[in-house]
């Protein structure tokens, strides 16, 4: 068996009838084979996870304390200067871009790009296709994918729905609730769901709004900060109220339009998709005109992802939205993820997420400096993954989550390692998110480009 081999075959088993229930002391050498092929290939082509090895001695991966030193911070993929996203100084952000990324992102025409959203484009031509995240809490995070992390990104989710208890037999509507960022990740996870639960001829809906766009959110983020800092003159200030009063319509009109949508179609099957706070919307508007769990099919289904993402609800927001529109928690598929990596972790019938056999689970104190290793019970600490599956940049990343994780079989009979529903992020609590690497890997960032 060659080294290639070991991560083909666990990439693989994406579409193995369980990858779920293969113990971590099988799983384990076979990941860190993998994990020390991925570094050998690429420890010369991606320049931060160069620098990484370097300052941490790595020669190769044989533990998973080697791994360790080879992660990056979740900060690192907003690592660019924000001036330089402010001013569109666009070739240097495309050199920061190339630091972490596996492919060579060359310097193109930059004529005719007159914002972030047009700078995206012209990279995707390039086969670049770089997702970001909101960037509601300052700069955009962005991070670079090729076709083949598109494919399996859509793939993968839907393979977890199907652990996850829906089987799709292309059946139903699927509705999708609240506005999602128009990314290429978050197109291409989407499409595969929408196309194996469709039924055929039955249009999915989707609310009809103008799209949120990266570029969008990053120029109201801009105009915060000079709202703040007493910097926005009359026409900036003029234009953020207008945006703000737009989005807002925006909004309304969309949790408006998605509970037309479900009265209209309650007489048939659904599949719900979204988050708990657009959803929880949603299902009171649907109560408020005098609809309920009794008018909705008895085998209507839901993906819910994301978390509340601070948005702030009542204590019993899951039973409104399951009494409205008749779900039960043996038809809804909760997953946790992140853009840093392509895999989702589905959740089971035992409340807890489970990884798959192409990613592992590192356990890290909160600094993030340090292995904690897994042994008997359930251990906390700050969440970090290696997904084999990133084809377009490094697959070790530091998240910002601070989780419960075990690596002994759950009560759902399935043996792989698991992470708790109680999961936190080390941003929304009173010491914060300060991990010990991302102050030199930014500086290491910023001399390079």
């Amino acid at each position: 068996m060659t080294l290639e081999s070991q991560v083909t075959q666990l990439v693989s088993l994406v579409d193995a009838k369980n990858p779920f229930d293969m113990p971590f002391s099988e799983v384990l050498p076979r990941q860190l084979e993998a994990i020390n092929e991925r570094f050998q290939d690429r420890v010369h082509k991606i320049k931060l996870l160069k620098n990484r090895a370097d300052t941490g001695g790595i020669t190769e991966v044989r533990r998973m304390a080697d791994v360790v030193p080879l992660l990056f911070a979740h900060t690192a993929y907003k690592s660019y200067p924000e001036g330089w996203l402010l001013e569109q100084k666009w070739d240097r952000l495309g050199r920061w871009l190339d630091t972490v990324s596996t492919n060579r992102v060359a310097p193109m025409s930059l004529e005719g790009i007159k914002g972030l959203d047009d700078w995206l484009t012209r990279l995707g031509e390039q086969g670049h296709y770089v997702s970001c995240s909101s960037g509601t809490t300052g700069k955009c995070a962005m991070m670079n994918a090729t076709q083949v992390d598109l494919d399996f990104a859509g793939h993968a989710l839907l393979r977890g729905l199907v652990f996850g208890g829906l089987a799709p037999n292309h059946d139903r509507r699927l509705i999708s609730l609240g506005q999602v960022a128009a990314t290429p990740r978050n197109r291409a996870t989407g499409r595969p769901m929408m196309e194996a639960f469709s039924a055929p001829g039955v249009a999915p809906f989707a609310p009809k709004v103008p799209p949120i766009t990266i570029g969008g959110i990053t120029e109201m983020v801009g105009l915060r900060k000079k709202l703040a800092d007493g910097t926005a003159k009359p026409g900036e200030i003029a234009h953020y109220e207008a945006e703000a009063a737009a989005r807002e319509k925006a909004i309304a009109s969309a949790v408006e339009q998605a509970a037309e949508a479900l009265i209209e179609s309650r007489g048939m099957k659904l599949h719900i998709v979204g988050m708990f706070g657009p959803m929880y919307k949603v299902a009171e508007l649907v109560r408020a005109k005098g609809y309920s769990a009794k008018d909705f099919s008895s085998e209507n289904s839901a993906f819910i992802s994301g978390g509340l993402k601070r948005v702030q609800l009542p204590p019993n927001y899951r039973e409104v939205i399951h009494e409205t529109l008749n779900l039960t928690p043996e038809r809804i598929c909760h997953a946790y993820g992140m853009q840093e990596i392509s895999t989702t972790a589905i959740r089971c019938k035992a409340g807890r997420y489970h990884m798959p056999p192409w990613v592992m689970l590192l356990l890290l104190d909160e600094s993030g400096e340090h292995l904690i290793e897994p042994t008997s019970g359930e251990l906390e600490g700050r969440a970090a993954f290696f997904d084999l599956s990133l084809d377009g940049r490094w697959g070790g990343v530091i998240s910002g989550d601070k989780i419960r994780a075990t690596w002994e079989p759950c009560a759902c009979g399935n043996r792989s390692p698991s992470v708790g529903e109680d999961i936190q992020r080390y941003a929304d609590l009173a010491s914060g998110d300060k991990i010990a690497c991302a102050g030199t890997i930014d500086a290491y960032v910023r001399g390079v480009t």
